[in-house]
């Protein structure tokens, strides 16, 4: 067997295709729900656009520069707003609790991946192991977390030219998994 061979073969057996991943898989106990919060925000950061606007066009022509930066800030602030409206008021909610759920990705090298894959499917987060993500790199550790602890997901990635590619399926924890889990990451140097 050549050697370009032994290396694709290798190769193919670390690498385990998954259909899904964990940002496009549904999950029956995660919705999104709209922010009532953000919605209002929102509200009220285009209401300050809207009087912003109103006072460049009530000043007289002697103002002519704070006119046009009233105008120029309200157009923003209205620009902004609509955007938080639109593609910021959604969040994840995990149903049962009602918390929301923040998703997230670490990177690593490559060689940390059967370290992350040992300690995601023993469920062993409480072990002194400690694994130093970096700001980039070729393995990739995506996670969902419910702010209380309750909800937690994870899977992992390498990096193959132009994509990152699953190694791992998908693994779901609740109660005291996820809550270690979320302990585990919090922990992490970053």
């Amino acid at each position: 067997m050549s050697i370009i061979k032994q290396k694709k073969t290798l190769f193919m057996k670390q690498t385990k295709l998954v259909g899904a991943n964990l940002l496009s898989a549904e999950h029956p106990h995660i919705a999104k729900h709209t922010s009532l919060q953000s919605i209002l925000l929102s509200i009220a950061i285009a209401l300050v656009g809207i009087v912003f606007i109103y006072f460049s066009l009530d000043h007289d022509q002697k103002s002519s520069t704070l006119s046009m930066t009233l105008l120029t800030v309200g157009a923003i602030l209205i620009l902004v707003s609509l955007y938080r409206f639109f593609w910021k008021s959604a969040e994840m909610v995990y149903t049962p609790t009602g918390s929301v759920v923040s998703m997230g990705s670490y990177y690593s090298e490559t060689d940390v991946l059967p370290l992350l894959q040992q300690l995601i499917e023993n469920k062993n987060f409480d072990q002194a192991t400690r694994v130093t993500f970096k700001p980039s790199g070729n393995g990739r550790l995506d996670y969902m977390v419910s702010k209380d602890g309750q909800f937690a997901a994870v899977q992992l990635f390498r990096f193959v030219p132009y994509t990152y590619e699953p190694v791992s399926e998908i693994f779901y924890y609740t109660d005291a998994d996820a809550k270690a889990f979320k302990t585990y990451l919090e922990t992490q140097q970053h």
